[in-house]
């Protein structure tokens, strides 16, 4: 049996109770060296195999996972944050599949979500934005010509960038591009939930010289738009003129 697990964010108290599970019975765990906290291999028992995926290929992992099977070893496939964000895990499985070999996903708390926290941020604020767009900047790693950053930047909604902190020059221009103004909001979040840490608030025209300044390259995630800014309406749910299922409301 095969167990992706989503690490969290970084601090290893933010993996989920049935993560640390997985991991305090696996006899095998491959984990993503380059991003997950060290940290989190303590919850393995003695005589655990460990291995760094960052030093491997998709077929080295496959063997590994392949090998386990045979002899009846549990695996767990440790990767950061959700896996169901930029974790590669959709060819892994798929490989799975065609091999009869079982598994099962784990949820994880994203990075995302813990760069909101490091900010004290909502990302659907009432009137402000009720969407998320989480998406990165094309690289190494194309990106479809429809999702392009300044397609995107277009609907003037939340944005969460993954993956771009060393193209900030380009972002900057492609976020205007695509409509948002020298002034709008956004932030920049480095190894959100991590011992070091680090929010910086900047604006869209200053993004890039935010970056440059505090030598921010990589391991950062940006957030961009209005929910970052002091404007916003309260919640209709806890309105007292509001009814719900639960309340009557006043009508006033």
């Amino acid at each position: 049996m095969v167990f992706f697990v989503g690490a969290g964010s970084g601090a290893p108290d933010l993996i989920t109770v049935r993560g640390v599970a997985r991991l305090k019975t696996a006899d095998v765990v491959i984990y993503a060296g380059s991003l997950v906290n060290p940290e989190l291999l303590s919850y393995g028992k003695p005589g655990c195999e460990i291995y760094n995926s960052a030093e491997m290929t998709l077929e080295q992992v496959l063997e590994v996972i392949k090998a386990a099977e045979k002899v009846g070893k549990m695996t767990v496939r440790l990767h950061t944050g959700d896996p169901c964000l930029y974790g590669a895990v959709r060819e892994q499985m798929d490989v799975l599949d065609a091999l009869g070999i079982a598994y099962e996903s784990v949820p994880g708390v994203s990075s995302f979500c813990g760069a909101a926290a490091a900010l004290n941020a909502e990302y659907t604020l009432p009137s402000v934005s009720q969407s998320v767009i989480i998406t990165r900047m094309a690289g190494r790693t194309p990106v479809p010509d429809r999702e392009s950053i300044r397609s995107l930047a277009a609907h003037g909604c939340t944005m969460v960038i993954f993956l771009s902190s060393s193209m900030t020059e380009e972002l900057q221009e492609e976020l205007i591009h695509g409509g948002f103004t020298t002034d709008t909001p956004a932030a920049i979040v480095y190894k959100a939930t991590w011992p070091d840490e680090k929010t910086f608030r900047c604006t869209v025209g200053t993004l890039h010289q935010t970056m440059a300044e505090n030598n921010i390259r990589n391991t950062a995630l940006i957030l961009v738009g209005d929910f970052l800014g002091s404007d916003y309406e309260r919640s209709k749910l806890y309105d007292p003129s509001f009814t719900t299922a639960f309340r009557e409301g006043t009508g006033s």
